[in-house]
């Protein structure tokens, strides 16, 4: 009998004692979480302060940047291809092709090297002036970190791993946890299964708490309190959303029609990645140089036009198109916050029609359609916009406008941006291919491929 009791006593503790499966996994949950809001934060102040660096040099002399931002695509997109390829663009595509194959992924897609190549080039594109965000970055970063904590406590890598990871990184990234929800939801998971659902959300609620605890209740954008009455969100809604539908659509499209392009003179560029950067960079620094404005994340132009600061009207065109030659530059750097800069200044543009509505308001309507087009995530859109304005008045405008937007830009574009990329990293022999795009990109449709393995 005692030996009985013994061998039940041991069963027990190995099932629900400290080295049990699930507390090992709870560990690695609790470990990954605080780890990312740590990282995420220490990364947006570094982002944060090469930005600056380079505004001051801009300021300082200004054709500075027409000899800097070529010779610094040019060399960071080089040192992307040489270091770690995977390390290219956004981010995202990556951590959607890794829930594919997550057994495989913590050697390429979102390894240790990748990830440290990805912070240093996305700080160092920032400190060039490329039109690029952080965001994107961080949920390649969050899903690695995620990745090894379960790897350091012995437990095995599912799809739900990275997912948990990628959505940490977009709440640490925004301060902003129900966006983090809704991204997994609508972006990283195929299917979103309930097994996932504690595993996400207990990720970014701790990410978010270390974000928030250690950088205060900020609020990204600044509060917004202005409102819509319902007959002007009639109006002002659909006309925001076809618009920022449009707009985003042909971004995405652009996106990927110069990575599939078989024309001779882009063929050759793609081949010549070195470059191809630096003659995008030329763009961006003589459009930099000419409007002072376009340099970077585009966050301190956003918020003054939300505020009502003096904003010139093409703003948000000229945005569109740095923008747009970072991300087929072939260079780490996301689309998240350029994205809602440039819907702000399609915003902007909005104001000359309904000049005599809440300013601000429509500011969002614009900001919340354009990234809807680009992304086709509208639940994210909403969230982020709403959570990083404090703008809960204008929720069902919001909403409105990102449906919308939504649907009119798969009219335009069937192909979702981030999965269409995410299909570079699925083929046999993977292909560099993410935001930036240096080489074809071979797509079979999101639609048929079958939804990741859940834990």
């Amino acid at each position: 009998m005692a030996r009985i009791t013994q061998a039940r006593a041991r069963v027990l503790l190995r099932r629900h004692g400290p080295t049990a499966p699930i507390w090992r996994r709870r560990v690695a949950i609790l470990g990954g979480a605080i780890t990312i809001g740590i990282v995420a934060l220490c990364f947006a102040a570094a982002a944060d302060r090469a930005g600056e660096a380079f505004a001051t040099l801009a300021t300082r002399w200004w054709w500075a940047p027409l000899l800097l931002t070529p010779i610094g695509y040019a060399g960071i997109a080089w040192i992307t291809a040489r270091l770690a390829p995977a390390a290219r663009g956004s981010g995202i595509p990556q951590v959607m092709a890794a829930t594919r194959d997550p057994d495989h992924a913590m050697t390429g897609l979102i390894s240790a090297k990748t990830v440290i190549v990805k912070l240093a080039l996305t700080v160092a594109t920032l400190s060039v002036g490329a039109s690029t965000g952080r965001e994107g970055p961080t949920v390649q970063v969050a899903a690695s970190i995620m990745g090894y904590a379960h790897r350091l406590m012995a437990i095995p890598l599912r799809a739900s791993v990275f997912i948990a990871g990628g959505a940490a990184g977009v709440a640490a990234a925004f301060n902003t946890p129900l966006a983090g929800v809704a991204f997994a939801i609508e972006e990283l998971a195929a299917a979103y299964e309930q097994r996932m659902t504690l595993l996400v959300m207990t990720a970014v609620l701790i990410a978010g708490m270390v974000s928030l605890g250690l950088s205060g209740d900020y609020v990204y954008f600044g509060v917004m309190r202005q409102t819509l009455n319902v007959r002007e969100t009639l109006v002002a809604a659909p006309v925001a959303g076809i618009l920022g539908g449009l707009a985003g659509a042909l971004f995405s499209r652009s996106v990927i029609a110069t990575g599939r392009s078989q024309l001779a003179l882009v063929a050759w560029l793609r081949a010549r990645p070195a470059l191809f950067a630096g003659g995008l960079g030329a763009v961006v620094a003589i459009i930099g140089v000419g409007s002072g404005l376009t340099w970077g994340t585009g966050y301190g132009a956003a918020r003054g036009i939300i505020t009502g600061g003096d904003v010139p009207h093409w703003y948000g065109a000229a945005k569109f198109v740095t923008t747009l030659a970072t991300a087929v530059s072939g260079m780490p750097g996301g689309i998240f916050a350029p994205s809602l800069s440039v819907g702000a200044g399609i915003g902007d543009m909005l104001l000359s029609i309904f000049p005599t509505y809440p300013p601000g308001a429509i500011v969002l309507l614009g900001m919340v359609a354009y990234f809807t087009g680009v992304v086709r995530a509208p639940l994210t859109a909403v969230i982020i916009i709403s959570e990083t304005t404090a703008s809960r008045g204008l929720m069902m405008p919001l909403v409105a406008s990102a449906l919308i937007a939504d649907f009119v830009a798969q009219a335009v574009s069937k192909e979702r941006l981030y999965h269409v990329l995410s299909q570079g990293f699925l083929s046999s022999k993977p292909i560099p291919v993410s935001i930036n795009v240096n080489q074809p990109i071979v797509s079979t449709g999101v639609e048929t491929e079958p939804p990741p393995k859940c834990d």
